[in-house]
């Protein structure tokens, strides 16, 4: 008896103490949070005006002060992961040799005028030497200690501008045998000195890595790494080089974060001959390319989004309108279902930004915008659906992409616009048709290209890194995939000393070394750049002699290649054109009206629908989708259960929800939960419920602004957030 007494008394005791944390702390518990659905970055102290309630808080910094905020973030429930820059940072105890006693002031990246580039003062981008990684790696360790889930390397970024400072000059050395040419010089050492930049940020992350690993087997740990970078697309548009693909082949490496959003996004490209922003369509192919980083590779990749994004000058309704273009962009990936959803939230919930009236002052966040994003942040914790479907008949199609789209840059490069990327891409996106960037670097994984239909190809802007990646294509092609080469051979940077010129590879270009292995032997060059189709086994190969720079150039020029690939293609390749793309994720539907597309009615869906992006979260029967409109709908027909009362979309969080009926009765019961979410602004909640409430109780307070629609089942419940945790009480 007193041994059991004594469990009882030690259950109680143990109960005590959690309400006392809970109560002291305001601290949760989530079984899904392990799942790390959801994460933002922040360099400030936990604050109620920025509890987002996500899974994971990401702590920027590796500085003295950091395991105090981790802390913080911690005892407010949060799972919690520290992030630091590659690139840059506040490194001065490398820089001035407070680290190992030796001046490093020559590794920080230097441009040809002989100027360090600066991420502000001296806080430079760094061209990493032998020891940076062991510099970062004390840092690190500050956050191993202090018990965090994983590790962010942020950003590791090499100017093509950069590339003459004495510290890269002696890596050129050491890497190839030789003395350092000016990037500027020739196509030759610009390909060689982006070569190098490439691999000095994968040596210094390996370092980390390494030291990770070795933490986690003294300590018994699981401490991830993550990797989050810019797009290939991204990087290669701003003249910046990266390791991309190449991290997911180290050691020690879990994934990325995709760092794309408005700032990335809305950089102009050609289309129909017109230099614009065109953010969606940027967007979807920027996430597409990340995804193609780790498809079929093991490791997992979140989708970043932004409410705002760096630049200050933009209004309000400018943000917002793109962060749905991008958020929208991110949900049309469907095999993609973690999410950070903003990074800074101190920037987007205390910042002031211009008023779309020019004569007012700047202004914070507008309290519907507020209320839309914590709707919206709640959805994206649910978005693990594997039942989706395409609302459309297209057949799958890919555009190869290679990391060696940055090395091509700079004043010898391609073309600043990155045509010969969006050339191929946006005829087709622009009609609906979801193409995806295809990772060329990983075409030698098993079953990578097996489910595509057709691939387009152009070494115009990129080369291939290694002639391994031209059997798998060959292959895909002989077992009947269509694949179409734009591509007139006069890039000059086919002439750089690299594996299909050099030892016994004597090919002028790569691409005759792609025709060879697919076993064709070319015809003579047409006149007026005439294309020719080749039988490879069950497949075909088209060759379209000119830059896909050109399709972009002219107003009618997608459509002449539009035409090009229905000739080609036939009855192989499905195009089911439209002005929408739309995507069916369990019971969510998400949809992107498109601008420059196909003209016609728009397409749109019947049934009942609320638009997460609405604040007011109306009811809808019909929607249409007409050129830029961007849609992310709760499909209500699939989220109402009959007889379970519950809790379909809310602007703060929702745990322990729980439902209890009165006898038998089907209008009489309770429904019941926790909420919170983020101070100081105004949650809207939308349930199923089968009457009238009687009665709505937040805590202590009997809540009086609800609205009823009985006919469909819906309540509409408004009240101000609360950081700390309230019990939810719906009567009815």
């Amino acid at each position: 008896m007193k041994k059991k007494l004594t469990g009882i008394l030690s259950s109680l005791a143990f109960v005590a103490a959690a309400a006392a944390l809970w109560g002291a702390t305001g601290a949760v518990s989530d079984p899904q949070q392990k799942l790390e659905r959801t994460a933002f970055q922040v360099a400030a102290p936990y604050a109620d005006d920025i509890h987002l309630c996500s899974d994971v808080a990401i702590v920027y910094g590796i500085d003295a002060g950091m395991p105090n905020r981790v802390k913080g973030w911690r005892e407010r429930g949060y799972r919690v992961h520290v992030m630091t820059g590659v690139s840059w940072g506040e490194y001065q105890d490398y820089l001035y040799g407070r680290f190992d006693g030796e001046n490093h002031e020559d590794e920080a990246q230097t441009d040809r005028a002989g100027n360090k580039i600066s991420h502000g003062g001296d806080v430079y981008y760094m061209s990493p030497g032998e020891n940076y990684g062991k510099f970062l790696c004390v840092g690190v360790k500050r956050a191993l200690d202090a018990g965090v889930e994983a590790i962010h390397l942020e950003e590791p970024e090499f100017w093509v501008r950069a590339g003459y400072s004495e510290g890269f000059k002696a890596e050129w050395k050491e890497y190839y045998q030789e003395d350092w040419q000016a990037p500027h010089g020739s196509v030759e050492a610009q390909w060689k000195a982006s070569k190098l930049k490439y691999y000095l940020y994968r040596r210094a992350l390996q370092q980390v890595f390494d030291f990770i690993q070795e933490y986690n087997r003294e300590h018994g740990k699981e401490v991830k790494c993550y990797v989050p970078t810019h797009s290939l697309l991204n990087y290669a548009h701003w003249d910046i080089v990266s390791p991309e693909s190449s991290l997911a082949r180290l050691k020690g490496c879990d994934g990325y974060i995709a760092q794309v959003w408005t700032g990335t996004s809305r950089t102009p490209n050609f289309y129909k001959g017109t230099l614009k922003e065109r953010t969606f369509e940027t967007a979807f192919l920027e996430y597409s390319s990340m995804y193609n980083l780790v498809r079929s590779t093991g490791r997992i990749v979140w989708y970043l989004n932004d409410p705002v994004e760096d630049n200050p000058a933009h209004d309000w309704n400018d943000y917002r309108t793109n962060w749905e273009s991008t958020l929208t962009a991110s949900l049309l990936q469907p095999e993609v279902w973690r999410y950070e959803v903003m990074p800074w939230p101190d920037r987007v919930f205390r910042g002031k930004y211009p008023s779309s009236v020019p004569a007012e002052e700047r202004q914070g966040i507008p309290p519907e915008y507020a209320t839309e994003l914590q709707v919206v942040m709640r959805a994206l914790n649910d978005m693990n659906q594997s039942d989706w479907a395409w609302d459309h008949k297209s057949s799958r199609v890919g555009q190869l992409v290679s990391d060696s789209l940055m090395f091509q840059r700079g004043e010898l490069g391609s073309d600043r616009h990155l045509g010969h990327v969006y050339g191929m891409a946006l005829p087709l996106l622009k009609r609906g048709i979801p193409v995806e960037m295809v990772q060329l670097e990983n075409v030698e994984i098993k079953d990578y290209l097996k489910d595509y239909a057709l691939l387009l190809l152009s070494y115009s802007g990129m080369k291939p890194l290694s002639p391994d990646v031209h059997p798998p294509i060959a292959e895909w092609v002989k077992k009947g995939g269509i694949l179409v080469i734009v591509d007139d051979d006069a890039d000059p940077f086919n002439g750089v000393k690299e594996w299909w010129n050099s030892g016994s590879m004597k090919y002028a270009t790569p691409r005759h070394h792609l025709m060879e292995t697919l076993g064709i032997k070319e015809k003579p060059k047409q006149p007026a750049k005439e294309g020719q189709t080749y039988r490879a086994g069950r497949g075909r190969v088209y060759l379209q002699p000119e830059v896909p720079v050109s399709i972009t150039a002219t107003a009618n020029g997608d459509e002449l290649f539009m035409e090009r690939l229905r000739a080609v293609c036939g009855r192989k390749v499905k195009f089911d054109e439209r002005s929408s793309l739309a995507l069916r994720r369990g019971h969510y539907f998400i949809a992107a009206g498109l601008d420059e597309s196909v003209e016609g009615d728009p397409w749109g869906v019947d049934g009942r629908f609320v638009n997460l992006f609405d604040p007011e979260l109306k009811l809808l029967t019909s929607v249409d989708f007409t050129p830029g409109s961007r849609y992310f709908l709760l499909n209500l027909d699939k989220a109402q259960k009959p007889g379970k009362p519950s809790v379909l979309a809310a602007a703060c969080r929702v745990l322990d929800e729980e439902f209890q009926s009165e006898g038998k009765s089907k209008e009489h019961g309770t429904l019941s939960c926790r909420v919170d979410g983020i101070a100081g602004t105004q949650a809207v909640m939308l349930c199923s419920v089968p009457a009238t409430p009687k009665e709505i109780w937040l805590g202590e307070e009997k809540l009086s602004d609800f609205k009823m629609d009985v006919i469909a089942q819906l309540l509409w419940i408004r009240f101000p957030n609360q950081a700390s945790q309230r019990q939810l009480k719906i009567i009815y």
